[in-house]
């Protein structure tokens, strides 16, 4: 089991998101119906602290929407999803990450090496560090 240190809450991983994917994640979060309320104010509060850079701008191994990723959760097991604003049929489910989700909006903006961790809606402690990031600019996972 991997503990959080104070250092851990007092601070967040800078993050980096395009404006425009900013705007439909904005809108996607207003709407979403199928993620409880805890879980879409997370991605807000994500995405009201990143900067913003114009979408072209933003470097080949930030995750974004669309981002193929391989994370450590905090229990240490590492999986490796695609970021969708939903996480569509049951078939694909455990390959697909929604945005809205607290692991997808904890995930959005990150590169690999970071670490953002938090408390849950459950007030339970949680965590990801993101492994590997591959986007359709990039060629290869990093």
């Amino acid at each position: 089991m991997t503990t959080i240190a104070l250092a851990d809450w007092l601070q967040s991983p800078e993050i980096l998101i395009g404006a425009g994917e900013q705007r439909l994640l904005t809108t996607a979060a207003l709407t979403d119906v199928t993620h409880q309320a805890d879980e879409v104010d997370f991605l807000l509060y994500e995405l009201d602290r990143a900067t913003l850079v114009e979408d072209a701008a933003l470097p080949a191994d930030v995750v974004r929407l669309n981002s193929i990723v391989r994370y450590k959760a905090k229990n240490g097991i590492a999986r490796t999803v695609k970021i969708v604003l939903a996480e569509g049929p049951r078939r694909e489910a455990s390959l697909r990450l929604a945005a809205t989700s607290m692991h997808g909006a904890a995930l959005l903006g990150l590169r690999p090496g970071q670490v953002l961790s938090w408390i849950g809606p459950d007030s339970a402690a949680d965590q990801v560090e993101v492994v590997q990031v591959a986007n359709a600019l990039s060629s290869s996972l990093r």
